[in-house]
């Protein structure tokens, strides 16, 4: 046999984990260039796509690589090889959105957080995502350096939804971005309008077949001694296939009878399976023949992978044998640690019958299951023990992780994704299970699908033993409490959480600490500020003794919430900063859901502070980490951003942002009572600056309706306070309105609520309200007493809701501010307070500039085309046709097209 132990030694590397996604092949040893195919695609580089169609082993993928090396300089190029795990298109998306960051990073951060939190068994815009990241991305490319995208063996991956999801992205493809598809089969694609705008360049079998003369030359690379007619022969019978040619040299080397190899050579599948399986694989050493076998399933290996498998100690030497031939094996990435073998190779070997002697395939996929636990790669590791149909190791992998760890790192987006490949027979098999994705659920708010899950308990009763029932009985009371919290019910929240509170163990103190954290902010929604202390007070001490970081932060999170109801906005920025202090150590590649928290509560802090940059910066930074976590705070930093955007007059910005807030929703489940009235509450204050008062009234009504009165629902999680801020709005709209004395009524009972309950931030927002409205109806003298009521009530730094008087009552406010006694209060009020009144802005000044996108539309709507027309001229759909439009109107102050046309040709935009 061949000694493998005298071919070159390296050192050897730590295991990437990476899987080198992006990572474009190098070209086979000994590679015949192609130019006369090079030469074709270069044709194709000013269309959309360039398509390679051709049946396995003709060299597909080699020829993209030859001609994405020999691209022009200005030319770059994303490599994508697809594999069958990229079906699923929301896989594949995010593979591609991925590739496409590496060089645009600003590119679709919130589109990637959506496809990573998407669950398969719900239904998922797909084509409506592409639209929002074509319009994206269009604006980062340039026609000047374009991009490649290489979508290598997309055969692989194919499906029905992907098929409809490439399709649109085809037909909506930004200027300066070419695709270049290689595939077994012709994808099930509408091409007749690409081809007769000559935007494809199409190659197939017959192309790709090699000639006579490149035949030779690749034979003549690898000094074949074959001559005459059984060189001719050969090159017949292989129909110009590359990979023929490729085995036969190999098969050739090992055997030492060239001679005799080519009368074994068959056309079709003959060839394909009868040579490769009988000719090549057993001509090579019996060692390296178990190789491939034992080592086919996986989808990717490297050396310990491979050892851990075959229970052996000489795969790094056959790997480097193997990768010597340049036949069998892909690199994945550039330090030749993770390889994947050829598909059609890895098809063969796995279609072949198994021999006695042969290891079955369940203990390699147990084997890899316990390698991939070992290196922490769970994801991997449950797959390979569902795929060896080892039910009870993949339920004993998810169940190492412990209620109190899910409930401390609160990543729920990490375990639902492992509940869409676990069957539902497995989720309920065990009371351990069953809790554990309950908690999940309940905590990613999918209120339904906990409770259904939760009452599988019932299955497990009686317990073995007292303790054991008790213990379930208790666990099931702490999360039916979560659920009623989510649902707005105050009274069956306090009931399950008290009753959990006193029959849970002590070892469940994770559930503990969740229980006290909703009964606090339940008690922050009540006006009961003392009792939401005390119980902050005891789930720090609690966290403290257990020593656990995570939960020591989410008690300073709610002592943040605390202290800002009570208008203590310093010390709350103090909690925050201890509660990040606590998580310093904690590894910032790993995500946690309260990390997330305490840095988006951060941001709306710092904009309390009349801080709004450094907050914006803080609010985005935690609303990623929170996405990715699949966790429900994603809220406060949409709703936050959307104000800070309605303050500076982007008012179609802030709408935006709530919309997005509102998809991102709905694609969770996420039950309505539980975020449209916070999301609702700030559409009133948006519609209340823009005058668009009977929206507001009509919507102030209804969450009024809802949340006051005998059976009113419990506010919101994230916005306990909400009756009341709908309370401040609608004084608000009666002073709009010309209604002062309704409004004063309104506020005055808003300061008495606040002062009872020592609610001071409302207290500030009420009083700088009723400032501003006193001196509206001319009643100044009052207004400054008001005013410095305001100023002791604000002692704990809020400065936010002064800048309400920042307006037409600036200079009012400077001569007060001026003649106040001296404070850190009126110091920063002071800095902020802009030395001049704002100049108005000029009417003939558009508000925005327009995009190129938007003017290109502009200019089709001045050229009366209907949006349809527009959609077909521009290669966009027709909602984003309708989405542009809508931008023109509100940059240029208009409402109608007509309107759009004559302003922008009085602004010199159209000719």
């Amino acid at each position: 046999m061949t000694d493998l132990s005298s071919l070159p030694d390296s050192a050897r590397a730590a295991i990437a984990v990476q899987d080198g996604r992006f990572y474009r092949p190098p070209l086979p040893d000994g590679h015949v260039v192609r130019p006369r195919l090079c030469e074709r695609l270069s044709a194709g580089l000013g269309g959309r796509l360039l398509l390679v169609s051709a049946p396995a082993g003709f060299g597909k993928s080699s020829l993209a690589v030859e001609f994405c090396q020999g691209l022009p300089a200005h030319w770059q190029s994303l490599w994508l090889g697809l594999s069958a795990r990229d079906n699923d298109p929301g896989r594949f998306l995010e593979r591609l959105l991925e590739g496409l960051q590496a060089f645009f990073p600003q590119l679709g951060g919130r589109a990637l957080g959506l496809l990573k939190m998407r669950q398969r068994h719900q239904p998922f815009a797909f084509e409506e995502w592409l639209d929002g990241l074509l319009d994206e991305l269009s604006t980062h490319l340039s026609p000047r350096e374009p991009l490649l995208l290489v979508l290598d063996d997309y055969h692989l991956a194919q499906s029905q939804v992907l098929d409809r999801c490439l399709q649109f992205f085809l037909n909506h493809l930004p200027d300066g971005l070419l695709v270049l598809v290689t595939s077994r089969q012709r994808p099930d694609w509408h091409l007749a309008r690409l081809r007769l705008s000559r935007q494809l360049l199409e190659l197939n079998e017959q192309d790709l077949r090699l000639t006579h003369d490149e035949a030779l030359t690749l034979l003549q690379h690898h000094s074949s001694s074959l001559r005459g007619e059984a060189l001719e022969n050969l090159i017949q019978r292989s129909e110009g296939w590359v990979a023929g040619l490729r085995f036969w040299l190999l098969a050739a080397s090992e055997a030492g009878t060239e001679g005799l190899l080519p009368q074994a050579l068959h056309g079709g599948e003959g060839l394909i399976r009868d040579y490769l399986l009988e000719e090549v694989i057993d001509c090579l050493p019996t060692e390296v023949q178990a190789f491939l076998y034992d080592t086919a399933p996986q989808e990717r290996f490297c050396s310990e992978l491979c050892d851990a498998v075959r229970e052996a100690h000489d795969s790094a030497e056959i790997l480097r044998y193997l990768a010597a031939h340049q036949v069998f094996l892909v690199p994945l990435d550039e330090h030749g640690h993770w390889y994947r073998y050829h598909h059609l190779f890895s098809d063969l070997l796995r279609s072949r019958p198994s021999a006695p002697a042969m290891v079955p395939a369940a203990t390699l996929h147990l084997r890899a299951c316990r390698w991939f636990n070992a290196q922490g790669l769970i994801d991997e590791a449950v797959e390979q023990a569902l795929r060896a149909g080892h039910l009870d190791v993949a339920a004993n992998l998810v169940q190492n992780l412990s209620e109190e760890q899910l409930l401390a790192e609160q990543n729920v987006g990490m375990l639902l994704r492992w509940k869409m490949d676990l069957p539902d027979s497995l989720l309920i098999s065990t009371p351990r299970l069953i809790v554990l994705y309950s908690w999940a659920l309940g905590l990613a708010c999918q209120l339904d699908a906990a409770e259904e899950l939760a009452a599988h308990l019932s299955r497990f009763l009686p317990a073995p033993s007292a303790t054991a029932q008790k213990s379930m009985l208790a666990q099931w009371l702490a999360l039916s409490g979560i659920v009623a919290r989510g649902r707005g019910d105050r009274e069956a929240t306090v009931r399950y959480c008290s009753e959990a509170l006193e029959s849970l163990p002590h070892k469940r103190y994770g559930q503990r600490l969740m229980c006290l954290s909703t009964l606090s902010n339940l008690a922050i929604a009540d006006g009961d500020l003392w009792r939401a202390r005390n119980l902050n007070r005891d789930s720090l001490e609690l966290a403290q003794r257990v020593g656990n970081p995570l939960f020591e932060a989410l008690a300073h999170y709610d002592r943040a919430r605390v202290l800002q109801a009570r208008g203590e906005i310093l010390r709350a920025l103090d909690e925050v900063h201890q509660g990040l202090q606590r998580l310093h150590a904690l590894s910032p590649q790993r995500l946690y859901a309260v990390r997330a928290r305490l840095i988006m509560y951060e941001g709306f802090l710092l904009t309390l502070r009349m801080q709004p940059q450094a907050g914006l910066a803080r609010l985005q930074a935690g609303l990623t980490e929170a996405r990715a976590c699949r966790d429900i705070s994603v809220l406060i930093g949409h709703c936050v951003i959307a104000r800070i955007e309605g303050y500076r007059g982007e008012f179609a910005r802030a709408f935006a942002e709530l919309a997005e807030a509102e998809r991102l929703m709905h694609i969770w489940d996420v039950p309505p009572i539980y975020y449209l009235a916070m999301i609702t509450l700030v559409k009133c204050e948006l519609w209340l600056a823009q005058g668009r008062t009977d929206l507001a009234d009509a919507w102030l009504a209804r969450l009024g309706q809802t949340y006051t009165g005998e059976r009113a629902a419990a506010p919101p999680e994230f916005h306990p306070q909400l009756p009341l801020h709908v309370e401040l709005q609608q004084a608000v709209l009666e002073s709009i309105r010309g209604q002062p004395m309704l409004a004063q009524g309104r506020l005055d009972a808003l300061l008495e609520h606040g002062q009872q309950t020592g609610r001071q931030m409302l207290s500030v927002m009420a009083l700088n309200q009723k400032v501003a409205l006193l001196l509206s109806i001319g009643r100044e003298p009052e207004a400054r007493r008001t005013l410095a009521q305001a100023f002791e009530a604000a002692s704990g730094g809020v400065l936010q809701p002064f800048e309400w008087l920042f307006g037409e009552h600036r200079e009012w406010l400077r001569e007060q501010l001026l003649h106040a006694p001296p404070s850190s209060l009126r110091d920063h009020l002071l800095e902020r307070l802009p030395s001049t009144a704002a100049q108005p802005a000029d009417p003939t000044a558009p508000v925005e500039t327009l995009s190129s996108r938007e003017r290109a539309v502009l200019q089709l709507i001045a050229q009366g085309c209907s949006n349809q027309e527009i959609s077909e001229q521009l290669f966009i759909s027709l909602h984003t046709v309708k989405t542009h439009a809508s931008h023109i109107n509100s940059k240029l102050g208009v409402e109608r097209r007509t309107q759009a046309v004559a302003r922008a040709k009085a602004l010199g935009l159209l000719s």
